[in-house]
């Protein structure tokens, strides 16, 4: 993983975007137009509070509200950055 010159603040997070499947279970494919924004992504940078530091994690795939955080596009991808509380839970494998 590159390193990130995005630092959030206090209790947020910096998101990488994950895309999810453009395919159906019985093989249609979705057009771009057609898709949702991801609520899906991975850890890239926790902010300063730190609480949040012990609970999540570079690295961790989280899931968060729908309408949550602020998309930014840095160096050509694609970021959220998510505050605590539009954190819906991390993902294990």
């Amino acid at each position: 993983m590159a390193d990130v010159k995005i630092k959030p603040m206090d209790d947020r997070v910096l998101v990488e975007l994950v895309e999810e499947e453009s395919k159906t279970a019985s093989g249609i494919i979705i057009p771009d137009t057609a898709k949702e924004k991801p609520n899906m992504g991975k850890v890239v940078a926790v902010g300063t509070d730190e609480d949040l530091q012990e609970h999540v994690k570079v690295g961790d795939k989280i899931l968060f509200g729908k309408y949550g955080g602020e998309e930014i596009t840095f160096d050509g991808v694609d970021y959220k950055i998510v505050q605590r509380g539009d954190i819906l839970a991390i993902l294990t494998d």
